[in-house]
């Protein structure tokens, strides 16, 4: 997910795609400690659109204090 995308949503969706993606994250890990996968390249990719949405949330909350 590029950051203009997640610019773009509104903060209960921000809490809705972090928590989702949280979820996929686990099941990831989970997969990949039991041998069902290798996908290493979407487990990186998950943690970047993780932080992706956290920092965009951050920044909204900030901004917020701010003023």
């Amino acid at each position: 997910m590029k950051a203009d995308k997640v610019r773009n949503l509104t903060d209960e969706e921000l809490r809705h795609q972090e928590t989702e993606m949280s979820d996929q994250l686990f099941k990831l890990r989970f997969q990949l400690k039991m041998g069902q996968t290798e996908s290493l390249k979407k487990l990186r990719g998950l943690r970047k659109d993780i932080a992706r949405v956290k920092t965009v949330a951050r920044e909204r909350a900030t901004a917020g204090e701010k003023k």
